[in-house]
């Protein structure tokens, strides 16, 4: 891909619970042949390992990208196909930059970037991004998007929700972020855990105006959710 007319989407992966979202959402930016600049908070690679039992580290950033993509949203290895021509090729332009890099580019407005998307987004990284903190490359991209206008997408992953909290999304929301709560729906016909991860990855993507065919789309049919056949 031609680098001087490379514009990607940050995603940015904070320490909530959902590391599964934050891979849909990476393998439907990669399929659509979006590019992709990624940040990894340090809190999200204890979830990560939590939730997956795969480490993410900055010398292997790559190989542990791909071994994470491959996985499904249920802990089996391997059940995407990475090294499918739509991913493999993808993934060689995705760039990624640690989160305690403040001299990244995404750092800088100047840097040319469509958005950002936060999956999932920590209460910390909600409060964080409100408040202007900037403490890492996550909190501080998120703000260059809001002061550059570009799109926001916040994948907030907590429940229940504290008043503190919900101000900070009314701020966000105010600001010109789109706050998406990760609440998967079950109009689509899910029938696995897959299926309403994708469901939330989906409506992520829709927030950013990527094309995908994660889930099945309300057509103003009742039934749509039996379960497919094929």
């Amino acid at each position: 891909m031609n680098d001087g007319k490379r514009i990607p989407w940050v995603v940015g992966v904070s320490g909530a619970s959902g590391t599964p979202y934050a891979a849909a959402v990476l393998r439907g930016l990669l399929a659509a042949g979006e590019s992709v600049d990624l940040v990894v908070s340090r809190a999200s690679r204890l979830t990560l390992l939590d939730e997956t039992g795969l480490s993410f580290r900055d010398a292997h950033w790559r190989e542990d990208l791909a071994t994470w993509l491959a996985r499904g949203a249920d802990g089996k290895p391997d059940t995407f196909d990475v090294s499918a021509p739509e991913l493999s090729d993808a993934l060689d332009d995705v760039r990624y930059w640690a989160a305690g890099d403040l001299a990244a580019g995404p750092s800088s407005g100047s840097y040319p970037a469509k958005g950002m998307l936060v999956v999932p987004a920590s209460t910390a990284a909600v409060a964080g991004v409100a408040l202007g903190l900037s403490k890492d490359l996550l909190q501080r991209v998120a703000s260059v998007t809001l002061k550059e206008r570009r799109p926001l997408v916040v994948a907030v992953r907590e429940t229940p929700l504290n008043g503190q909290t919900l101000k900070h999304m009314v701020t966000l929301d105010e600001a010109g972020a789109v706050v998406l709560p990760a609440s998967p729906a079950f109009y689509a016909g899910a029938t696995h855990i897959q299926d309403l991860v994708d469901f939330v990855a989906g409506r992520v993507l829709d927030a950013a105006g990527v094309p995908h065919r994660l889930y099945r789309r309300w057509e103003g049919e009742l039934g749509g959710a039996t379960p497919r056949s094929d």
